[in-house]
């Protein structure tokens, strides 16, 4: 992931905080930073080069610009009128664009910081935990748009919320608010919103410091495990401890510990 191809981004901004956090803010914010396609070229481009070769990052954190709109969703203007195939060739890329965010090897907490509607709910949900600003929204209205969730959403919710919950939200498209989502267990915490970035991104500061190979390695064995059966999901985690115990951050995690001092981890 070049700087160079960073500093080309036009519908997002990303920085990166430290040596080892990349801060990712959709911004489009005229437009309630909802998805176009521009917006998702460059989302895609952006996590397959994480997926490929993350180098130095350890941990992402994503969020929307202003303080209003995390994500309204797909953008509407852009898809009034397309012809059947070209929403259809559009819908193949968010879908490659919400997929690549799956399928991130790092821990990426989405910090939302307002609407997360439709599709920007579906964003948020990608991310492997959501800290939430006072007085976000979120819901999966597309129902009353003649669609379904396509971006994961009748997945995602479901395993965040329960099956029974997960259909009546997607069936009436009913908004709810951080307070009940916290409540259900699809958000992790809730903060005033003029914390919510500092303390999402004291949280990714915080996995950064820890042994990097052994945080990718335990993602692979929670999210992986927790689609196959309990036997099944005991081997995947084996396999991925197993990964971690030829590493020189091994040896030096053990030795700190001994030491009574903070660890070095290199990655390797």
């Amino acid at each position: 992931m070049a700087d160079e191809a960073i500093r080309k981004l036009e519908t997002l901004t990303v920085r990166r905080l430290d040596q080892h956090v990349l801060l990712i803010c959709l911004n489009r914010p005229e437009a309630a930073n909802a998805l176009n396609t521009h917006m998702a070229r460059e989302l895609l481009t952006l996590f397959t080069d994480l997926n490929l070769d993350a180098q130095d990052v350890r941990c992402v954190v994503l969020t929307g610009a202003g303080d209003r709109h995390f994500c309204a969703g797909g953008d509407l203007k852009e898809r009034d009128g397309m012809s059947n195939e070209a929403w259809l060739t559009q819908h193949a890329l968010f879908e490659h664009t919400y997929y690549a965010l799956m399928d991130c090897p790092l821990p990426v907490i989405a910090a939302v910081n307002g609407a997360a509607v439709g599709g920007g709910c579906e964003f948020a949900l990608a991310c492997d935990f959501i800290f939430a600003a006072e007085g976000a929204k979120f819901g999966q209205p597309e129902v009353k748009l003649g669609i379904i969730p396509g971006g994961g959403g009748t997945q995602t919710l479901t395993r965040a919320v329960g099956a029974a919950r997960a259909k009546e939200l997607i069936w009436s498209g009913q908004i709810f608010s951080a307070e009940q989502a916290l409540e259900w267990g699809m958000v992790n915490r809730i903060f005033p919103a003029d914390r919510l970035l500092d303390e999402a991104l004291a949280t990714a500061r915080t996995i950064a410091a820890s042994a990097p190979i052994a945080v990718r390695s335990a993602k692979v064995a929670i999210t992986r495990g927790g689609e196959v059966d309990r036997r099944t999901g005991l081997s995947i985690e084996v396999a991925a401890y197993n990964r971690t115990v030829t590493t020189q951050d091994r040896r030096e995690g053990v030795r700190a510990a001994l030491e009574k001092r903070k660890p070095e981890f290199k990655g390797q």
